[in-house]
């Protein structure tokens, strides 16, 4: 559409889309009542998406073709979806790394054992040594979250072996636990207490210490 406006230039000629058309070259005189004449309604559907491993909280999934309808018959543009990952009670990500903790009793920390881990491939077996502190971490190569750019190279799992204290102990294990302890340097056993009298007497002698004491 071409129009002409006056200035102090002189006659300027204007060139602008049509109104009526919007370029089309077409004037649809009786418009559908639903879709105004675009061709085009709005309505929700629901789509699979397939979301690749290793993806991270805020990135997003392209679809393509599953946006909005091109103009005048263009092709339609991409759908953009956000991903929230959830939160895993069992799991903590760092980049492409896992962290995780793992109760053993005391049983286990002392004399080794083999523990079930749980994992994002399922449950894996790991030998804990003997003598195990509590705190100590383990790495469990290749068993992290895969990379965006190549599902075969991922990440690492970090455990941390947790050494459990019992709450509840019957008599036989408080017993038990006793004899143990007996056996390997008796940490139950409190120092002696001094006899009555000995303590004054060691004071009494501090006391004969004093500044004014001839050497």
């Amino acid at each position: 559409m071409v129009y002409q406006q006056q200035s102090f230039f002189g006659t300027v000629q204007n060139v602008t889309t049509c109104p009526d058309c919007g370029g089309t070259g077409k004037v649809i005189e009786n418009k559908c009542t639903t879709c105004g004449g675009t061709g085009y309604t709005t309505s929700r559907k629901t789509i699979s998406v397939s979301i690749p491993a290793g993806i991270d909280n805020g990135q997003s999934v392209r679809i393509r073709e599953k946006g909005e309808p091109g103009i005048n018959g263009g092709p339609r543009g991409d759908l953009l979806v956000e991903v929230v990952v959830a939160d895993d009670e069992r799991f903590v990500r760092q980049e492409y790394d896992i962290y995780s903790q793992v109760k053993i009793s005391f049983a286990q920390a002392a004399l080794g054992a083999t523990v079930l881990i749980d994992t994002v491939d399922g449950r894996v077996a790991y030998d804990v040594k003997p003598g195990t502190q509590t705190g100590t971490r383990v790495r469990l190569r290749g068993k992290g979250v895969p990379t965006i750019q190549n599902k075969n190279v991922r990440g690492d799992h970090y455990v941390t072996l947790v050494v459990e204290t019992p709450t509840k102990l019957s008599h036989e294990a408080k017993e038990a636990l006793k004899e143990f302890d007996r056996l390997t340097g008796g940490s139950l056993n409190t120092p002696e207490e001094p006899e009555e009298g000995e303590s004054d007497t060691k004071e009494k002698k501090k006391g004969k210490r004093g500044f004014f004491n001839k050497k």
